[in-house]
């Protein structure tokens, strides 16, 4: 059975819930004895991790089937989740994804379709829990970045330029909702072992198997910042020291190495 937190009870909206981070932050709030509605495209994987939270934690979990990269879904899920009178407290907008590559040999198509579901949905999703969040006077929102949105990195030019998008976003969020009792807080994850290098189309380089991370351990970093209501964390020493370096080296600098640290 779960144990009790302060978040006993509550229920929390888990996206990209079907692998990678957003399996450990489902099955992290459940040990905290949080109900669950995840969401991502692919629901025999969620259905499979339901049923064991549910057997495990003793927590109810809903599974809704959603392509968040689509315009409107976001809405359309806060209007079926009102319908079934499910009031989420927890947001934790985890769904989306990289690729790798130069930005014209990547097809348009992919790239906007990253975009939208790395800024517009999160965005989206962000507005509509977020309203009602505010008018209950509680709630939390945590938005997964990365260590990428820290400086422009060739490669991902697009998938670096969208978490800047989302680190920027957030910590902007942080200050606006804080007055409103909704606490936000960004998570800037650097490599980590999920399958987001299998999806971006990168083998992984040195410095990547060196400074990657499992990814129960991030997740909780992003949680614990979440309840304390930090703006933005960065998880793990190496990837501290990556961005804190950021800052001394000149920009023009930053892309030169972010470039050769990447390249396959």
């Amino acid at each position: 059975m779960s144990k009790k937190s302060e978040w006993s009870g509550q229920w929390a909206l888990v996206t990209g819930a079907s692998s990678g981070f957003g399996v450990d932050f489902a099955t992290l709030l459940a040990e905290q004895g949080v109900n669950l509605v995840l969401a991502a495209r692919r629901t025999e994987p969620m259905e499979a991790l339901a049923a064991e939270l549910r057997a495990r934690h003793g927590v109810e979990v809903v599974v809704e089937g959603v392509d968040l990269a689509q315009p409107g879904a976001g809405s359309a899920l806060k209007r079926r989740l009102d319908g079934h009178g499910l009031p989420i407290d927890i947001l934790v907008n985890n769904a989306g994804y990289g690729l790798y590559g130069p930005l014209l040999a990547q097809p348009l198509d992919r790239t906007l379709d990253m975009l939208q579901l790395n800024t517009a949905s999160l965005t989206e999703l962000t507005h509509v829990f977020g309203a009602d969040m505010a008018r209950r006077g509680h709630g939390h929102i945590l938005l997964v970045a990365s260590i990428g949105g820290y400086q422009a990195t060739p490669t991902y030019a697009a998938y670096s330029a969208s978490k800047a998008y989302v680190l920027l976003f957030g910590e902007a969020l942080n200050a606006e909702l804080a007055p409103q009792g909704v606490k936000v807080s960004v998570l800037s994850p650097g490599i980590t072992a999920t399958n987001f290098l299998a999806v971006s189309g990168q083998r992984p380089t040195l410095y990547q198997r060196l400074l990657m991370m499992k990814s129960r351990p991030v997740a909780a970093t992003g949680l614990r910042a979440l309840k304390a209501g930090t703006p933005s964390v960065v998880p793990g020493l190496g990837n501290k020291l990556t961005v804190w370096s950021a800052r001394l080296v000149p920009r023009r600098m930053q892309t030169w190495m972010a470039q050769r640290l990447m390249a396959n």
